[in-house]
């Protein structure tokens, strides 16, 4: 598949120094969004237009040692449920919060906006494009970790809008092996005597071997955020697991995964098949068991989603999904990346 790629190379003047390369890549999403969901907010159409348009930027260099020196920041601009963006500083159209990594061998150390431990697991999302259903995820109800009303996204991962999480990590792959460990410390209040900010440690093992993988992750907390639930306090980002199991046969492959937080428990099953040399399909079916049976991400969701791919980068997407809560969302649109 063709991949248009500017690069621009500086030769850096410190003797000893390899080049040092700076490359631009992203990619652009459009299309028709229908969430019947929104029939419960004040003033929102249930049919609109969903789009994204990101760019990326990679700037690395390579001492005479073979140490790699690199950072990662992007900017993008979208526009979901007739909402173009976010407002707050370093939302869209600005760039989001740097990511400065080093590398040598296997090892490579973060720091900044990082990846997270939880978030860089295998099998914690589907195989589309989108990473969920559809041309922008669907709200990402195949997600095998749930909170309350769905997916909270308590663990830490890289931001594409936003700061990030601003901690530090460390991954390591050597023959089949891969493990992770993130760290984060929000400082909290700006003055002496307010409460210490939330920390929260996470690791990840992975292990592939043939067309297999399994892997685990976990996540602790400190200091995070608490919501009372059957009159139990809990905190929403402490203890969270992770486990999947997948395969790839070429034409064929699936995945179970299981998610548990002091919320909700949950898991999914994914199916995905290749038709022909430029389709592909991909079911999956996902049961979330709340600790509150009114909760609107407690019972059982699935969805369908077909990628149709038209060649020189650029693919049709179209995705169904059916929530716990019994509201249909329907997608279809097309994405392209350079």
């Amino acid at each position: 598949m063709k991949k248009i790629l500017f690069a621009t190379t500086a030769l850096v003047a410190t003797a000893g120094m390899a080049a040092a390369d700076v490359k631009i890549s992203g990619y652009g999403r459009f299309g028709l969004d229908y969430n019947e969901a929104n029939k419960n907010v004040i003033g929102r159409s249930d049919t609109n237009i969903t789009s994204r348009l990101r760019l990326q930027f990679d700037m690395s260099t390579e001492t005479d040692a073979g140490v790699v020196f690199n950072a990662r920041v992007r900017m993008q601009s979208e526009n979901r449920d007739g909402n173009p963006g976010r407002s707050a500083p370093g939302g869209d159209n600005g760039f989001n919060g740097a990511r400065f990594g080093v590398s040598y061998g296997g090892l490579t150390v973060n720091v900044g906006n990082i990846i997270g431990a939880i978030e860089n697991a295998p099998g914690l999302y589907t195989t589309t494009i989108s990473t969920g259903t559809g041309i922008d995820g669907m709200d990402f109800h195949s997600l095998p970790i749930k909170g309350m009303n769905g997916v909270g996204w308590y663990w830490d991962s890289y931001d594409s809008d936003g700061m990030g999480a601003n901690g530090i990590e460390a991954l390591y792959t050597f023959s089949g092996f891969t493990g992770h460990v993130s760290y984060s410390r929000n400082n909290g209040g700006t003055v002496a005597g307010e409460a210490k900010g939330e920390a929260r440690t996470a690791i990840m093992l992975t292990y592939s071997f043939s067309d297999y993988y399994v892997t685990a992750a976990y996540q602790s907390s400190e200091n995070g955020p608490t919501r009372v639930i059957n009159g139990k306090t809990v905190e929403t980002t402490d203890g969270i697991t992770f486990a999947a199991v997948g395969a790839d046969f070429g034409q064929f492959g699936a995945k179970l995964a299981y998610g548990d937080t002091e919320e909700a428990s949950s898991w999914t099953l994914e199916g995905n098949m290749d038709i022909g040399a430029a389709s592909n399909v991909v079911l999956w079916v996902n049961s979330t068991d709340s600790e509150v049976s009114t909760d609107a991400a407690d019972g059982t969701a699935y969805g369908i989603n077909y990628q149709y791919d038209l060649g020189g980068g650029a693919t049709l997407v179209a995705g169904y999904v059916d929530t716990a809560a019994n509201d249909s969302q329907f997608q279809a649109g097309v994405y392209f990346k350079f």
